[in-house]
């Protein structure tokens, strides 16, 4: 038994450890507490942050909830016909060119292996973007313009039956229809206004899963990257994955400004670039298709090249703005308006013309039939020709590049274009000029990019037909300011600059 005095000695030992233990316990707290009021001493600055904060995320909540109830699944079936290496045809030489191997490919546009045992049956994946409650839904060309059968997911879980209304593979875009009630469909939206480093969303089917929302920002504009025809990609760096193909790129407002096409890859994964086909380009395509189930381009009927400096020096213009016209094609628009080689394209429509991407996808924007107003400069004079625009032809002019060897002081061996020598380059009887037989490595001529086989067939704006008049012609200029050549190569003029180095 415990006296009275052992008791309350224990009691006091007890509370005193209490005591200690408690400040040990509750020191870590009180420091806490000081951190924490060491921050409310600034709470409005952190509160405005975290307002920020909060904005953002409700806005990209807004954008989800408004947009993703018009974002499809789009599966297709091809019938594969092998070729004699095996390889599939339907998929495009260009879409191989750019990822390198069909297995990279595959990976990034998700086709999926060949089905059934026979091996004839591909499966395919993407997405796509409803853009009117009567069913019409944009997707790429390479998810659906080679299958032959589509099916399209809603949102809400619904398959349907689709119906390819149109394809144009020179953008890579496509328009599907299904047949059903109650569809939600996005607005598109003015891309010409899409800003560099503004907030975007990408919502789509990556790796076949439905309704996945990224965010990211836009990370250039203007982008070509060699998938298609006619590029003027909106990059970003929203995650873009198999699957996303065909599916939106949508802003802060919830409209469409991209379709979302290709992605930079060494694996076939994401890593950070993603290309979106721009909304105005897409809206333009959309309308032809569904009008007329295929894209009219216009056609003015010149061959045309980037205006370099000294070309522009050369030709008494002052801009680095424009297009050079290297040749004018017989009976073609351009003929009839009086447009010539060597003039340089300065607006279109009254829109001042940057360069050759813009001339070429301004004017394939318009229907055959449009008339418009050409403004060039000539001998540094302005002047307006008005003409009307035919389609173009779907089978581009061949080009290409050789590569060049040679000799003398601008570093090429030229001979007189005679008859046998024209016929073995497939030169009609009419072509007068000088033949280039040899360039030389590292010289004047293969810094201007000529080659083996091209005709020269004027110096400055003196004409020349044989190796004498050449050598005189370039005798009289001086080559610390260069020259400018007219050069005919595969049916083709174009200038070039040569100048000596300084």
């Amino acid at each position: 038994m415990w006296t009275r005095k052992q008791s309350v000695m224990a009691g006091v030992f007890v509370a005193t450890m209490l005591v200690v233990v408690g400040v040990v316990v509750l020191a870590p707290f009180s420091r806490t507490n000081v951190i924490y009021a060491e921050h409310d001493a600034a709470p409005e600055s952190v509160q405005r942050a975290l307002d920020h904060a909060q904005s953002l995320s409700e806005a990209f909540q807004y954008v989800a909830e408004t947009v993703r109830p018009s974002v499809v699944s789009i599966h297709s079936i091809q019938k594969i016909r092998a070729t004699s290496r095996g390889q599939s045809p339907e998929i495009p030489d260009e879409l191989r060119r750019f990822f390198g191997d069909d297995e990279m490919l595959e990976r990034f546009f998700d086709f999926g292996p060949p089905h059934g045992g026979g091996g004839q049956i591909r499966q395919g994946l993407g997405s796509g973007v409803i853009i009117s409650t009567d069913g019409y839904v944009l997707t790429n060309n390479h998810v659906v313009g080679r299958a032959d059968e589509v099916t399209v997911t809603l949102a809400d879980g619904r398959e349907l039956a689709a119906e390819v209304i149109g394809t144009d593979e020179k953008t890579d875009l496509a328009v599907v229809k299904v047949d059903a009630g109650g569809l939600t469909a996005s607005p598109l939206g003015d891309s010409d206004l899409v800003k560099v480093g503004e907030w975007i969303l990408a919502i789509g089917s990556p790796f076949n899963y439905h309704q996945t929302v990224t965010a990211g920002i836009v990370s250039a504009k203007g982008r070509s990257v060699g998938v298609a025809d006619y590029e003027d990609f909106i990059q970003t760096d929203a995650a873009i994955n198999p699957g996303n193909s065909g599916g939106p790129l949508v802003n802060l407002r919830g409209e469409v400004i991209g379709i979302n096409t290709a992605i930079a890859s060494r694996s076939g994964g994401f890593n950070g670039l993603g290309f979106s086909i721009p909304s105005n380009m897409v809206r333009s395509i959309t309308d032809a298709i569904v009008k007329h189930g295929r894209v009219q381009r216009g056609k003015l009927g010149v061959i045309v090249q980037e205006l370099t400096d000294e070309l522009a020096q050369s030709f008494q213009y002052d801009s680095s703005d424009g297009v050079l016209i290297g040749d004018v094609q017989a009976g073609s628009p351009a003929e009839r308006a009086g447009l010539q080689a060597g003039d340089i394209v300065t607006h279109l429509n009254g829109r001042l013309v940057k360069n050759v991407r813009d001339l070429r996808h301004s004017v394939a924007a318009m229907a055959p039939g449009t008339h418009v107003e050409v403004g060039i400069s000539r001998d540094g004079r302005r002047k307006v020709l008005g003409l009307e625009l035919v389609e173009l032809e779907e089978k581009p002019l061949a080009t290409h590049r050789e590569e060049a060897d040679s000799s003398d002081e601008l570093g090429l061996t030229i001979e007189t274009l005679t008859p046998e020598l024209a016929r073995r380059l497939r030169l009609d009887n009419d072509v007068r000029g000088v033949v280039v037989t040899r360039v030389e490595s590292g010289s004047i001529a293969e810094r201007a990019q000529l080659q083996r086989g091209n005709v020269i067939v004027s110096v400055g704006s003196i004409p020349v037909e044989t190796a004498a008049e050449f050598r005189e012609a370039v005798a009289e200029l001086d080559l610390r300011a260069g020259v400018r050549l007219q050069v005919l190569h595969d049916g083709i003029r174009r200038f070039a600059f040569l100048r000596e180095l300084r």
